[in-house]
């Protein structure tokens, strides 16, 4: 899974807990083993929650192993990642990204 120990795994059960109720940015990354795409974001992923320590949460959530929480925001193609601030998903990038594109929409929403 993640090599970073500042990125916490998602789960369906924990989700309300876990993001929803959470008192920082969380940022959710939407992912399965079988995604090439979401192999290659990882590294940038576990880059993030070190550089965000302490501000932003920073998690993932497989997709073949939670079924309902993708469902219900509506991810269709991964890997997406989804901002949530507030008990709201306040914005998403879908397919791999850079460090930059990740970290322009941390600076915006925290």
């Amino acid at each position: 899974m993640a090599d970073s120990k500042n990125v916490l795994e998602a789960t369906d059960n924990q989700f309300q807990n876990q993001v929803l109720e959470s008192d920082k940015l969380a940022l959710v990354d939407f992912w399965a083993e079988w995604c090439g795409p979401c192999r290659q974001l990882a590294p940038t992923i576990d880059k993030i929650a070190d550089n965000f320590e302490g501000k932003v949460k920073v998690l993932k959530m497989n997709v073949d192993e939670n079924p309902n929480t993708p469902t219900r925001y509506s991810v269709r193609g991964i890997p997406t990642l989804i901002f949530f601030k507030n008990g709201e998903a306040i914005d998403q990038l879908v397919g791999n990204q850079t460090e930059e594109s990740i970290q322009q929409l941390i600076e915006k929403h925290m």
